[in-house]
């Protein structure tokens, strides 16, 4: 059956309602630019970055409907639609161009300079939209009924629920006032510490938790199922990888690069040590593997999307008869995917060869189209668009190192390209997925195509004019690889680069990840976040445990259906707006930093605390976050019903 006939948007085909304004185009770009720079900084510091189109789409229906009195649902589509991008463009920048940053730390090379971070992901933002396109009717159009995009249809259920529109903005406003507080008492002002850590006599091992309201916020949206996998994976390394490195191989070197034995780094920085020099090694070797692993397992779907989409293309693009299905002229698209290639050859800013530019269209392309597919299916939570970098990586890596001079400076030249192929492919995966989503909503409601097409390149210019000014402000801040700006997954794919290209890893750690990885696959675990889990402090990962433990607790509230539904449903934008205002303040301390502002307002040296009275305010602190989220969404819940 042809679902085109079937399906009905919420508004008709044939009324024409206004969508790309001057409001919706600076709201959008506004959204772009705050949920980008948010997302980078969250991302940066726990590996992993969140959707920010609901929190875009309730805020867009909050300010267009209640403020400005208007009633144009679209108009608010295209605001999230715009705003939306920078999310994704961050997720994709960070996860890669840190590394960079890391060289030339290391000497290695120069630093990036801002034309080369902001031309990287403005063409590879651009080509993620421009390869999705021919994708639409094929993915959203065509399977309708067989792809849910969960993420696309959640905000075409907000968008569509505009009754309740300034009550479900302000829950997210209400997010990122609560969140800025806290992280301004936290890291602004110094009162307390922002880590709580068990340790035990006798025994190597370390437990304890963060006590930032974004962290405990990413647990509660990725649920208590991922939470407890990381926490798994993080229970491992520290309590038993940990101590069993320490108390077999106390007075080892283990591997030749290596300048102290296990001993002396335990003793001079105990457990945080042992995971900074061997831990995360190994957690690099299980995410790697599970990258690898989940690319596997999706190849008979990524063949048949493929080969589908091939065979759809024809006649894709063309303005159709109804407005509906109208997206932007094929061979315009096809012209600008062409001139985009050449750009990524031609630029001087950007390192990149002719055959890194032929990588970067073929492997685009394709994980474009796995890409937009996956999301359909999982969402973009679970996009593994780190395992489709780590493997564009690995073959860019491995092609060349075939072709570049074997000296420093042709091993940093080769790396430094290895680096801005991965960047474009992480981008272009993460922005074809995220304009995926966006279709399927537009779709929903009726929205003309190629109006949400030319939304999103207004949100890729926007965010890309903004992530190198990010990336250098957090840089200069606290230095990329550091305990406030760990920077996890760019630290993973330098490590893969220089592995490849230089032989430079220790190789039997990574291998240990990845046979870890193997062995938690085989016993059913999805094996991506129990990785993530080895690879990151244990402490971040308790505080994403107990975000999910709060989320349990709302799934498992008494009540009907629909009721615990919006409650949770509350938490979640409640969590979004959290994460968005602690990223923000993060963005803020990080200019207080450079300016040398931090020292004047630090005043935990004032309050004169011993150690263990800091702790147990750390933890009131965290109590006070916990029993905050959970008040907020039961009195969210009482005043519905009354109101009801």
């Amino acid at each position: 059956m042809d679902n085109k006939k079937e399906f009905k948007p919420y508004i008709p085909a044939s009324k024409i309602t206004p969508e790309i304004t001057v409001t919706s185009i600076i709201m959008g770009v506004i959204l772009a630019v705050v949920f980008g720079a948010a997302n980078a900084y969250l991302g940066l510091r726990v590996g992993m970055t969140v959707s920010a189109s609901i929190p875009a789409a309730v805020i867009a229906m909050g300010v267009i409907r209640v403020i400005l009195r208007k009633n144009s649902i679209l108009e608010s589509n295209i605001v999230q639609t715009i705003g939306s991008a920078g999310e994704s463009l961050a997720a994709g920048a960070i996860f890669t161009l840190p590394a960079l940053f890391l060289w030339a730390n290391e000497g290695k090379m120069d630093k990036p300079d801002m034309l080369e971070i902001t031309t990287i992901a403005l063409l590879g933002g651009l080509l993620g939209v421009f390869f999705m396109i021919p994708l639409r009717n094929a993915l959203i159009v065509k399977e309708h009924n067989v792809l849910p995009y969960p993420e696309g249809t959640a905000c075409a259920e907000v968008l569509l629920a505009g009754e309740e529109g300034g009550s479900n903005a302000s829950t997210v406003f209400a997010g990122m006032g609560f969140a800025a507080a806290f992280k301004f008492i936290i890291d602004g002002l110094k009162a307390v510490p922002g880590e709580v850590a068990l340790r035990f006599r006798g025994f190597a091992g370390e437990i304890g938790t963060q006590i930032y309201p974004a962290v405990m916020s990413v647990g509660f949206i990725c649920g208590p199922r991922i939470s407890s996998y990381m926490f798994a994976g993080g229970l491992l390394s520290w309590m038993v990888l940990i101590p069993l490195i320490v108390l077999f191989g106390e007075n080892i070197i283990m591997y030749p690069s290596a300048t102290q034995t296990i001993g002396e780094i335990f003793a001079e920085s105990g457990a945080s040590g042992i995971w900074g020099s061997y831990i995360r090694y190994i957690g690099a070797g299980a995410l790697a593997a599970g990258g690898i692993i989940s690319l596997i397992k999706s190849l008979p779907l990524i063949i048949n999307t493929f080969m589908g989409a091939l065979k759809s293309m024809k006649g894709a693009g063309s303005a159709g008869s109804l407005r509906t299905e109208q997206d932007l002229n094929m061979k315009i698209v096809l012209i600008v995917i062409a001139v985009l290639t050449l750009l990524v050859w031609l630029v001087p800013a950007i390192p990149i060869s002719l055959i890194g530019a032929i990588i970067v269209v073929i492997f685009g392309f394709f994980f474009a189209t796995v890409s937009s597919r996956m999301v359909g299916l999982v969402g973009s939570s679970n996009n593994p668009v780190s395992g489709m970098a780590i493997a564009t990586l690995l073959i860019a890596t491995l092609i060349l190192k075939l072709t570049v001079d074997n000296t420093p400076q042709g091993i940093a030249g080769g790396m430094e390209s290895a680096i801005a192929i991965g960047s474009i492919i992480c981008i272009v995966a993460a922005i074809a997925g995220d304009t995926s989503q966006d279709l399927k909503t537009g779709y929903l409601l009726g929205a003309t195509p190629k109006k949400q097409q030319i939304g999103e390149v207004f949100g890729v210019v926007a965010s890309a004019l903004a992530i190198g000014g990010t990336l250098y402000l957090l840089d200069s801040a606290w230095g990329f690889g550091s305990e406030e700006i760990a920077a996890p997954q760019a630290t993973l794919m330098k490590m893969i680069v220089e592995g490849v290209m230089g032989g430079e890893l220790p190789w039997i750690l990574i291998i240990i990840g990845a046979l870890i990885a193997v062995i938690v696959e085989i016993v059913g675990i999805p094996v991506l976040p129990f990785a993530i889990g080895i690879y990151l402090p244990v402490h971040l990962n308790a505080c994403i445990m107990v975000g999910g433990l709060i989320r349990l607790a709302f799934d498992k509230m008494k009540g009907d259906e629909k009721k615990k539904s919006k409650v949770t449903n509350d938490g979640i934008l409640f969590c979004s707006g959290m994460i968005a205002g602690e990223g923000l303040v993060g963005i803020v301390l990080a200019v207080l930093a450079i300016f040398g502002v931090d020292k004047m307002i630090d005043i935990s040296g004032k309050l004169g605390l011993s150690s263990g009275v800091s702790q147990i305010l750390s933890l009131v602190v965290f109590a006070l976050v916990i029993v905050s989220l959970l008040m907020f969404s039961v009195f969210k819940k009482q005043k519905k019903a009354k109101n009801g």
